[in-house]
């Protein structure tokens, strides 16, 4: 493993800068000596030359031809033989599938239904993880700054987004203060259907536009305000006994459409999206889908307490502190 020595830097907003030709030794420099996980400055040469190189990709020209790809139907034996190799590549277990017979894409492999039972949708819990993955990030949305300057806060693997940027909705700003954040990470392994973590009523859908940098290891360390970059779609969900809950589908490379059920169509046009008369939904009520996958974030106003563990979860599993 290698450390960047002396050339890094920190910017106003906590980010770390990256030397420019970069200077990397075995030992670290003064500045990050003190947090290096939490800026995420330990590097192989492998990892900081494929960051580098991600600057360069046409990301989302990318993800859309990869997309378009994986949605061509094909004789269903390519198909079957594609996906079996994928799922023995990345360990997907297959049984908990739908049984609907051959897939005629790979999309339609990819965006797999769950059979009936296959998950536990936790009735005693008022907030549940919208999806399987990994809880990566979970914790108190925080204020900083103040008057114009002021600001409510997610911290992700060391680094912060502003909740208004994320969401693309001013008010989100005030609205979310002192409320508590859950972002679970999607593996190329999960089932990649997100759903409600509360019960309530659907009343907006804002598709933001954006790039499509990798939500991976990769892109978390060397890609600032990596969430608030990358094309994503937030859906406001009004419960009666939380109130507004935001769920964030935030998309990334080879990801090239989210896919939300109250929009339809093949994917979410950019704009805010009223959902008027709302649609109700109930906890383990599906929203949408990952066309290939990413990351679910959700923010929670201010009188509930999520849970700060990390690690693998399911969906329907509870949030709740405990």
């Amino acid at each position: 493993m290698w450390r960047l020595e002396k050339s890094c830097e920190i910017d106003r907003a906590g980010r770390l800068l990256l030397p420019s030709p970069p200077v990397i030794r075995s030992s670290t420099c003064e500045i990050c000596r003190k947090e290096p996980e939490d800026f995420g400055i330990v590097l192989t040469i492998a990892t900081y030359a494929a960051a580098k190189l991600l600057r360069f990709v046409p990301r989302v020209r990318l993800s859309r031809a990869v997309g378009r790809l994986c949605e061509q139907e094909l004789n269903p034996t390519i198909v079957e033989f594609a996906s079996k190799v994928y799922a023995r590549a990345y360990g997907v277990n297959l049984s908990e599938a739908e049984p609907t017979g051959p897939y005629k894409s790979f999309d339609e492999f990819f965006t797999r239904r769950l059979r009936q039972g296959a998950r536990h949708i936790d009735s005693s819990s008022e907030i549940v993880s919208p999806s399987d993955g990994d809880l990566v990030a979970s914790g108190r949305i925080s204020e900083t700054g103040q008057g114009a300057a002021r600001s409510s806060q997610i911290v992700v693997k060391g680094r912060p987004y502003d909740v208004a940027e994320l969401t693309g909705h001013g008010p989100d700003r005030d609205y979310y203060a002192g409320g508590d954040f859950a972002v679970v990470y999607l593996h190329p392994r999960d089932y990649h259907r997100v759903h409600s973590p509360v019960d309530g009523m659907i009343s907006m859908v804002r598709s933001l536009p954006g790039d499509l940098f990798p939500v991976n290891s990769i892109g978390e360390r060397h890609i600032p305000g990596l969430f608030v970059r990358n094309q994503r779609v937030a859906v406001t969900i009004d419960s009666d006994k939380l109130g507004k809950v935001t769920v964030i589908l935030v998309g990334a490379t080879i990801v090239g459409r989210i896919t939300i059920g109250v929009i339809g169509g093949r994917g979410t046009p950019v704009g805010e999206h009223q959902i008027h008369p709302a649609v109700p939904v109930v906890r383990g009520g599906e929203l949408g889908m990952f066309h290939l996958g990413s990351t679910a974030v959700v923010l929670l106003p201010k009188g509930g307490t999520l849970t700060t563990r990390t690690g693998p979860v399911l969906l329907g599993e509870s949030l709740v502190s405990t």
